[in-house]
């Protein structure tokens, strides 16, 4: 009973079955889909599969962790250590999402592992500083 149990709750936090109901309805603008975590590569895949509307994106995992997706670009870098991919991922991301308008409409898809993965330190700070921290 108690495996029963276990594979009921795991298969309930799948990203198939928990991202499409709270997908938005399709924006005026442009509908990007940015993210972070171990979890977001396979998020951006549900998010493709359900999502009626024309889409753009990119999101970042763990090394190994990327999911095949045709309009939502998949990354990787390192975890739990950010390296030098994780200063790449976080610059990309703010490119993004650079630039838009009022109508366009932002997803972000965040799961754990997201601050190694975006890994962007601030002024004062190294890649060293943070990976030491």
């Amino acid at each position: 009973m108690l495996r029963d149990m276990f594979a009921v709750a795991i298969a309930s936090a799948q990203p198939e079955v928990c991202v499409p109901p709270h997908l938005p309805h399709v924006p005026m603008g442009r509908f990007i889909v940015i993210g972070a975590g171990k979890a977001s590569a396979e998020m951006a895949r549900a998010v493709e599969a359900s999502y009626t509307g024309s889409i753009e994106g990119l999101v970042v995992t763990r090394h190994g962790y990327g999911a095949d997706c045709r309009h939502i670009e998949i990354i990787e870098a390192a975890h739990p250590v950010p390296d030098k991919s994780s200063v790449v991922a976080a610059e990309r991301i703010l490119q993004k999402v650079r630039g838009l308008r009022p109508r366009d409409s932002v997803l972000c898809l965040i799961s754990g592992g997201g601050s190694a993965l975006l890994c962007l330190p601030g002024e004062g700070m190294t890649l060293e500083d943070k990976q030491a921290v």
